[in-house]
């Protein structure tokens, strides 16, 4: 039973906060690059597995990782595995895709992803009472 618990921890460590990819999605936010739409809208919302290699034929993996709120070390950095928690669609920061994101983390404690996903979902709460005031 031990080992199970133990297998279980060393997943919950592989998985990292991607720092840059924080980094960029707050600097998006203070750009105004939101789309706020609803919690449910994730589903309809993310990038499909074509779009995805498409933009990483275009861009690289370097920029596919900048729209992922976690890295997992368990898998090389040329490959999709390694970047966990989409928070946007390429373009911009979907504020459905952060709430995915903190409640992903939150069911698999990834407590700092989950705390990074709060942060940039207050951010967007801000921006949004910040607009509707105007």
């Amino acid at each position: 039973m031990s080992t199970a618990l133990g297998n279980d921890q060393e997943n919950t460590n592989a998985v990292k906060v991607n720092t840059g990819a924080f980094e960029y999605a707050k600097e998006l936010i203070k750009q105004g690059r939101i789309v706020a739409d609803g919690r449910g809208a994730w589903s309809e919302h993310h990038p499909s597995a074509v779009e995805e290699n498409e933009f990483i034929r275009l861009h690289g993996l370097g920029e596919y990782a900048k729209w992922h709120l976690g890295i997992d070390d368990r898998y090389a950095e040329n490959t999709k595995r390694r970047y966990k928690f989409p928070y946007g669609d390429f373009k911009n920061v979907h504020r459905c895709g952060v709430l995915a994101a903190q409640s992903r983390a939150s069911q698999y404690k990834y407590y700092e992803i989950e705390n990074a996903a709060a942060q940039l979902k207050a951010m967007i709460a801000t921006i949004m009472e910040t607009h509707a005031k105007r």
